[in-house]
């Protein structure tokens, strides 16, 4: 018998396209499903039923916990975590800002917390424009706005703490004295010795092991090594002396404190921030340092589908979250958009660029005129006129702010400005008009090189901290300033904020947000805070530049929409825009820039693409997000930190 021949058959093409489609669908079905009941986290959550410290920093985490030991509540803890972090340089310095929001069960009202430094004498649009400047500088004395870090703390634990300064600055001494550095800022150091080398109290604290004869030498630090900063020590002990002195006289725990408050603004302290930051070509006054003022203020609210949303106000870009949410209120069904699917990105990328258009025009110090229109902003009604803006179909990459003005009293007194407004940020000519060129740092017009790139400065700085015990005391701060490189003032030990770089020169960008003595610039940072039924729900904080509110919106609707717990929440994936323009450096814009985590579905990426968007891929997409959900069926505490960087929580 004849053998049969082998045939190769080949596959019917029709069934392997439609196997093609139903493997895709299900993958995109199990994506979509995922998140909400079955995603795995690579760090566990936290569960305490007492209290939850988290913050950048294991040994800043224990700080705050060890006041928990000691009686404190959770302001006690979030100010010794700030002054732990603030001492081992965690992308900030004691001279930064701080920034908080605060619910008191007592009283069960959120209050805020403002204390961002202010522009200082003679640190005018004029004085810059002649200087050479574009935008004020990234870094040195003349990018330094008053130090608020101090005072903001001293203000928390005084109004709302129990314990002492001393108790809660303790753990601060301890480290000034010495603590084993971390490879992180041992190496940031590093990589800006040349510039810490050109001031000379920098060069001391950051470079001790500078050798001037031999340039390959490592400067800085070693990972492991004590890292020492005795000028800091003896500027907190000066602190906590003014606290015992007072006590001693028979002035209450809250009297006591501000002693030391008045002698950092007004003493000893004060006098060696403005000889030493003057000696460096800096502007303070001792005026300047007096009439600083820590505002314990109202924050502004939203109200998300039954949950209370509270931000910082507009001399922050916190107003930017609530926006957001106002306008992702009117679609029908976001959640049943899909997580991440391109319709849902594309809906938080349209929302999130028309808050951040209006931020970029309309946010600015509110002690100052002229008075932001935040009625307007805020209001329901024109966050739906903005929802009906979106194209569904494409990216717009001309997004332009929007007049709230017709939503609330007054007139808009910037019409001929919004008309000429575009969203690159045109550089300023000779007469302070504006062009239509890109603006750039390194266009001859500024003095000073570049130290971030463009991606750095949009993700610089800023570390985060949140508290939260069985009392009901939450807290939320956002803290930055005096990021690595930082100038040290002298001998305080104390390094200076670089957050006058966040104000623009051109009154076409902002008016709201130009330079003027004793003016905070609109800064980025931005704690977070939610009640649901009345009841502490959430706290919620990341570190980061422009990407904090797109990174925050998306987690509470993680949390809100998606049922995910808050360590799925923090650790899931996030996109961001870059359309907005920055608060750094050159202030760049880049329409259309859409960053996604690598494991975007690639038909997602294929999608968006289409649509019109530049879309990157990367394995992170936010700073290190940190939380804390109230579970209140069960009396507990839910605590989350994302699993990469450093930011670290204790709970009991």
């Amino acid at each position: 018998m004849p053998t049969m021949p082998h045939i190769r058959r080949q596959p019917n093409r029709h069934f392997a396209a439609f196997t093609i489609v139903l493997v895709a669908a299900c993958l995109l079905l199990t994506t979509l499903a995922a998140p909400a009941t079955a995603q795995r986290t690579n760090k566990p959550v936290l569960h305490g039923r007492h209290w939850v410290a988290i913050t950048g920093k294991p040994l800043a985490a224990t700080a705050g916990a060890a006041m928990f030991q000691k009686g404190g509540n959770a302001v006690d803890a979030a100010c010794a975590m700030l002054g732990a972090t603030s001492t081992m340089w965690d992308t900030l310095g004691w001279g930064g800002e701080t920034q908080a929001l605060i619910y008191n069960p007592e009283t069960k009202v959120v209050k805020g917390i403002n204390a961002l430094g202010v522009a200082p004498t003679g640190a005018t649009v004029d004085f810059y424009k002649e200087s050479g400047y574009v935008y004020p500088p990234e870094y040195g004395p003349l990018a330094a706005v008053t130090p608020g870090t101090p005072g903001g703390l001293m203000v928390m634990l005084a109004e709302y703490g129990r314990l002492s300064l001393a108790d809660v600055l303790r753990p601060s001494m301890e480290m000034a004295d010495g603590y084993p550095i971390e490879a992180s800022q041992a190496n940031n150091m590093e990589r800006r010795r040349e510039l810490l080398a050109s001031w000379p109290y920098s060069k001391k604290v950051f470079l001790p092991h500078l050798d001037e004869s031999d340039p390959e030498k490592r400067a800085a630090p070693y990972a492991g090594e004590i890292f020492r900063q005795p000028d800091l020590l003896d500027t907190l002990r000066k602190l906590v002396e003014a606290e015992k002195e007072a006590l001693a006289k028979g002035k209450s725990r809250k009297e006591a404190i501000y002693a030391a408050y008045d002698r950092f603004y007004r003493g000893d302290i004060a006098e060696e921030i403005v000889r030493s930051t003057r000696e460096q070509g800096g502007l303070f006054t001792m005026e300047d340092l007096d009439k600083y003022k820590v505002y314990i203020e109202e924050p502004v609210r939203a109200d998300y589908k039954g949950v209370d949303v509270y931000k910082l106000t507009s001399w922050v870009q916190g107003p930017v979250m609530l926006q957001t949410l106002n306008i992702l209120e009117n679609v029908p069904d976001l959640k049943g958009m899909g997580y991440n699917s391109t319709r849902y990105v594309h809906a938080l990328y349209q929302s999130m660029n028309l808050a951040f258009a209006d931020r970029d025009f309309y946010y600015g110090d509110p002690y100052f005129p002229p008075e932001e229109p935040l009625d307007g902003l805020l209001s329901k009604d024109y966050a739906k006129y903005r929802y009906e803006q979106i194209d569904w179909k494409s990216n717009n990459a001309n997004t332009k702010p929007g007049d709230p003005y017709k939503f609330q009293d007054g007139e808009n007194p910037y019409l001929d400005l919004l008309e000429k407004w575009t969203p690159i940020p045109p550089a300023a000519d000779a007469e302070g008009e504006s062009g239509f060129q890109q603006a750039s740092a390194t266009a001859g017009q500024h003095p000073l090189p570049r130290i971030m790139t463009d991606d750095e400065a949009f993700h610089a700085g800023t570390t985060s901290i949140v508290s939260a015990d069985k009392e009901g005391w939450v807290v939320s701060i956002t803290p930055s300033g005096a990021w690595i490189p930082a100038t040290i003032a002298g001998a305080t030990g104390i390094g200076l904020s670089q957050r006058m770089q966040s104000f623009v020169l051109d009154k076409g960008l902002n008016p709201y947000n130009l330079p003027e003595p004793g003016k905070r610039p609109r800064a980025t940072l931005t704690p977070g805070l939610a009640l649901k039924d009345g009841e502490p729900y959430m706290s919620f904080a990341v570190q980061g530049g422009d990407s904090q509110d797109q990174n925050l919106v998306q987690f509470f609707l993680n949390v809100h929409e998606f049922g995910m717990n808050v360590q799925q929440a923090v650790e899931a994936a996030n996109i961001n825009s870059y359309q907005m323009q920055s608060s750094f450096g050159a202030h760049v814009s880049e329409p259309g820039r859409l960053l996604v985590r690598d494991d975007m579905p690639p038909w997602v990426v294929a999608e968006l693409r289409e649509m019109g968007y530049r879309v990157e891929r990367r394995s992170r997409t936010s700073g290190p997000i940190t939380a804390i959900v109230f579970d209140r069926e069960h009396g507990t505490l839910w605590g989350g930190a994302s699993d990469f960087g450093e930011d670290y929580g204790v709970a009991w």
